[in-house]
């Protein structure tokens, strides 16, 4: 994700770039934004050859939905550009290809070191001689380079066509002139092979592939998990007011169906008879079970609650609500752009110099000493030199560490480039329900009028509401056990259809419910409970009465419970220079007070689920990077469409599988770890590259002898060592990065350890 607040960008964006993307060049990117495939398809084409003679594995050939370009041109990777069809399936085939590639190659490999007389000589051994000993080295070379090798070749083909030389094509170049230089000392020319060199360049390629297709797989199944909310049945109402079992593809407009207690709805449609709560939060976003009566809307997915519901239909397939969202989780993925890879642009400068210092090595040499064997050997080391074994290690080492550290710290990446993207981020947009919330009801206020224990009114208020299932009973019930009170008992519990609970406790009738309770029963409330519920109303919270005998005799607020560490995460990101702006379908009042709590920056109310991806466009239009934090349904299409998707990891399944991020621990804090994280990786890469080609800019001189009229000249066993010392090198810095401190520290005034609490 380049993470451009550009709109073309923000249509264009492709999902699960790959490293080593050789997609610098304005041409090819005015070919992904313009729909063309500047290169084939080649590395599926390697997956689909491995399918074809490995049956067991038949989901590497399965299409899927991944969107637009699953990996971009992927200098790497043949660019899969703008290819579909490809789901997880797809990413475990990359994986299992490379995987079974590298360690094939490096059984191979192991009597080319052996035997290769360069290679004894430098160490000092000897391998045990046999009859054709002398050809273990070229003919294991051979193989190894045809398994192994050939695929580097195909997939630098799209590099040159596009005329954007990177990884693929320096590698191809230096695995082509050692295997063939080599192949010729060993028929007709004299000099020293550089087998072992080419079949350990082979490995650590094959290696760092591994490694990287095993940090990029991911299920992009979000379509898939959007489709489950809905039955597959639904109970259609028959002419005879009998019932009949229809799949739900066979409903129609003007249907009527059956909806039972706990069932989902089959479709949009408006309740003609019956009443119950109905669980709208993974549509909407509502922290609420939402009463429905005749005449109230219903949208198809959501779940029925006690009651039992018959719903003309009134939309169905692609007009229904869900598949609004369904379209636009499509769309979204599909808007993805390609990001430049520094590797693979250091690549495509290091092929220039690589060739240009070749070059000069052959006139220079060839002036001074005359053309002959000596001066080939030594274009020949230069050009093996500046292949890049560090190079092509540089990023993929950190990324296994990245996403392992990540992951013990509550983080799982699905997309490694939105890891790195967050490092950029500068605008961070919480979904309020279920993130920064609890997304459930809780005690934030009790009012009682003279006389009357605040204690003992809500002792009370819980004894009348304990066989009720409401979630306003469960919040009241959950607040006296929390303050350790002692809830008398009741008796003659009787719920009151859309008006509250009656119970008798102590011989005296106590009504619990709002404020049509007290019109029901003609009861005035005090002018302090009065007072109360309006300031309680202009916050946006629920008010609900205490009646004795007759008379309020107190009052409870509940609202939605935030967080403590939602406090701690939007301070410790404001220090680290985020703004933090809200998402939510709630009133403005409630959004209102929320945001006003919690020191957020901006926020978004009453929004419709098909307007949440629209809020995340607007910050972007403004020139924000964007990441959103959310764990809904209707969540999923501002998930995707942001630059990094972060998923609550108790959410619904669909919102994690449109994440790029699913923090595992449910705790907003780990927001702050994913950008700290993020921050210190892309400094461990740029380390890394600049180790990587330091090591380039320091002996491709030396091997083209510029230090030879003083009697230093480089040779090829040096410099495979300093070759190999650039990798160890490399590999032990990425290694200092699960060093990194990701602990949040305690910021003044506020709690580390807090438990969540409701707004005040």
């Amino acid at each position: 994700m380049t993470g451009r607040p550009d709109e073309t960008d923000h249509e264009t964006r492709g999902h699960a770039d790959l490293p080593n993307a050789n997609d610098g060049a304005d041409e090819t990117e005015s070919r992904a934004r313009h729909g063309t495939h500047a290169q084939p398809r080649v590395e599926e084409s390697l997956v689909e050859e491995e399918a074809t003679s490995h049956e067991t594995h038949p989901q590497m050939r399965r299409g899927g939905r991944e969107g637009g370009e699953t990996h971009g041109t992927h200098g790497a990777h043949g660019g899969d550009e703008g290819h579909e069809g490809h789901g997880g399936g797809m990413h475990a085939g990359h994986e299992r290809l490379f995987r079974r590639r590298f360690f094939v190659s490096l059984a191979l490999s192991i009597p080319v070191l052996l035997y290769s007389e360069g290679l004894q000589e430098l160490l000092g051994f000897s391998a045990p001689a046999f009859p054709g000993s002398e050809w273990a080295s070229p003919v294991f070379s051979v193989v190894v380079f045809a398994y192994g090798g050939v695929p580097f070749l195909r997939m630098a083909v799209p590099e040159l066509r596009a005329r954007q030389p990177g990884m693929m094509t320096l590698i191809s170049l230096a695995i082509t002139v050692a295997f063939v230089y080599s192949l010729a000392t060993v028929v007709f020319l004299p000099g020293m092979d550089f087998f072992w060199e080419l079949v350990t360049l082979i490995d650590i390629m094959l290696l760092g592939h591994w490694i990287e297709m095993r940090s990029v797989r991911q299920a992009s199944s979000a379509l898939d998990e959007l489709a489950k909310l809905l039955p597959d049945t639904a109970e259609r109402v028959t002419g005879d007011g009998e019932t009949e079992e229809v799949p739900v593809g066979d409903l129609e407009p003007g249907d009527q169906v059956l909806v039972r207690p706990g069932a989902n709805v089959p479709a949009d449609g408006v309740v003609e008879e019956g009443s119950s709560d109905v669980d709208e939060a993974m549509i909407t976003g509502e922290s609420r079970p939402v009463e429905k009566a005749p005449d109230d809307e219903v949208i198809g997915g959501t779940i029925n609650g006690a009651g039992s519901l018959r719903v003309r239909i009134t939309a169905t397939g692609d007009e229904t609500t869900l598949s609004g969202i369904m379209r636009l989780v499509e769309e979204a993925q599909g808007s993805r752009s390609r990001t430049q890879m520094l590797a693979d642009r250091a690549a495509g400068w290091l092929f220039y110099v690589a060739l240009a210092a070749a070059a000069v090595t052959a006139v220079a040499w060839s002036v001074a000493v005359g053309f002959d064997v000596a001066v080939v050997e030594r274009v020949v080391t230069v050009l093996v030199i500046a292949c890049p074994h560090a190079l092509g290690l540089a990023i993929p080492l950190v990324v296994a560490i990245n996403t392992s550290l990540a992951a013990r710290n509550g983080m799982l990446v699905r997309d490694r480039i939105a890891m790195e993207e967050a490092r950029n981020v500068d605008t961070i947009v919480f979904d309020k329900t279920g993130t920064l919330t609890r997304g459930e009801q809780g005690v934030v206020g009790v009012a009682t009028v003279d006389g009357t224990d605040e204690d003992e009114a809500l002792a009370l208020t819980a004894a009348v509401e304990g066989d009720s299932e409401h979630i306003i009973a469960r919040a009241v019930r959950e607040a006296a056990e929390g303050r350790d009170l002692a809830v008398p008992a009741v008796s003659e519990f009787e719920a009151i259809e859309g008006r509250g609970v009656r119970a008798t406790v102590d011989g005296r009738t106590v009504h619990v419910g709002g404020p049509n309770l007290l019109d029901l029963l003609g009861v005035e409330p005090a002018p302090e409970l009065a007072a109360f519920a309006a300031e309680a109303g202009a916050n946006a919270r629920t008010v609900v009465y205490l009646v004795r005998d007759g008379e309020a005799i107190a009052a409870v607020a509940l609202a939605d419970v935030i967080r403590e560490e939602s406090r701690r995460a939007i301070e410790a990101l404001h220090e680290m220079g985020v703004e933090v702006a809200m998402l939510t379908g709630d009133s403005e009042d409630v959004a209102r007070a929320v945001a006003a709590d919690l020191g957020i920056d901006t926020y978004f109310a009453e929004v419709l689920p098909e307007d949440k991806d629209g809020k995340i466009v607007e910050l972007q239009r403004q020139g924000k990077l964007v990441a959103m934090v959310g764990d809904g349904v209707n969540d999923a299409p501002a998930l995707t469409r942001a630059d990094v998707g972060i998923a609550i990891g108790s959410g619904t399944d669909v919102a994690v599988e449109s994440a790029d991020v699913v923090l595992v621990q449910n705790n907003p804090l780990d927001v702050v770890r994913l950008v700290a994280l993020s921050r210190k990786s892309y400094r461990k890469m740029q380390e890394n590259l600049v180790w990587a080609a330091g090591y380039n800019v320091f002996a491709i001189p030396l091997a083209a002898g510029v230090l030879a009229p003083i009697g230093i000249l480089l040779s090829p066993a040096i410099g495979a060592i300093l070759m190999s010392l650039s990798t160890v090198i490399v590999a032990i810095n990425a290694q200092f990065l699960r060093r990194a401190d990701l602990a949040v520290p305690t910021l003044r005034g506020v709690s580390p350890h807090g438990e969540a609490r409701p707004a005040d």
